[in-house]
């Protein structure tokens, strides 16, 4: 395939950004889109050219690392991974527009590399368990009801990649919020610190500028860990409880 890409390119946070246009020609069905970067990096270095810097790591769909808006889309046109989106997704000639996550929250670092830190944030004001529950126990010491187990895993799933606040028309991280409470919420270790975890976890967000969520749901459309959107209602009743009980 030979494509058009049209990529931002912006040298720091300091500094203003524009689109850049470039073509690149036999591209695989089989790659991956970032591979279909790479393949475009090597050609910019081989002409002496600046490559265009974008985040990666484990190139499986686990770290969430790889957050880019693709043609408008976060991840692209399939509810997966930037990392495990394939070319085939496209056709021989389209023109792709690719640019990073645009939030006030994540300011851009360079290209299409944004700065997420304010997830590490929030997780750092609530997301954990600390109490002191000794060794570790048998895994069968504590029961864990079946249907709270599986909403516990399958909030678990989230990887914090940031496309739910890329998609979100008011810019929210309700639902990657409502995963890490919903996570814990549900298992009995996470009982003690339930209210204090919700009530400065969702003051951090707001402190780092997210918006507030009206449930549209672009956020569980985008979410290439398919979050359900309920977990933002998990959220809601946490925090009103938590708000009369006093904390």
């Amino acid at each position: 395939m030979r494509l058009t890409l049209k990529i931002w390119r912006q040298p720091s946070t300091s500094e203003s950004g524009g689109i850049v246009t470039y073509q690149v020609d036999d591209v695989s069905e089989d790659m991956s889109f970032l591979e279909m970067l790479d393949v475009l990096n090597e050609e910019l270095i081989s002409k002496g050219e600046e490559p265009v810097a974008f985040d990666s790591d484990c190139r499986e769909g686990i770290c969430g690392m790889c957050g880019l808006m693709i043609n408008g889309q976060a991840h692209g046109p399939e509810v997966t991974t930037t990392c495990q989106l394939h070319m085939r997704s496209f056709s021989d000639g389209d023109e792709i527009v690719i640019e990073p996550w645009r939030a006030d929250p994540f300011p851009v670092i360079k290209d299409l590399v944004v700065d997420r830190r304010a997830f590490d944030r929030i997780i750092a004001s609530g997301g954990y368990i600390s109490v002191n529950t000794g060794a570790a126990p048998d895994a069968h010491a504590v029961p864990v009801p079946k249907d709270k187990a599986d909403r516990a895993f399958d909030a678990a799933t989230c990887i914090g990649c940031g496309a739910c606040v890329a998609a979100c028309p008011n810019g929210s991280a309700s639902l990657f919020l409502g995963a890490k409470i919903t996570h814990l919420g549900e298992l009995p270790q996470g009982q003690a610190e339930r209210d204090r975890r919700v009530v400065h976890m969702v003051g951090q967000h707001d402190a780092e500028g997210f918006g507030g969520c009206t449930n549209i749901g672009e956020c569980a459309a985008a979410c290439p860990k398919e979050i359900p959107l309920d977990v933002i209602s998990r959220l809601n009743w946490d925090l009103h409880a938590a708000l009369r009980h006093g904390h």
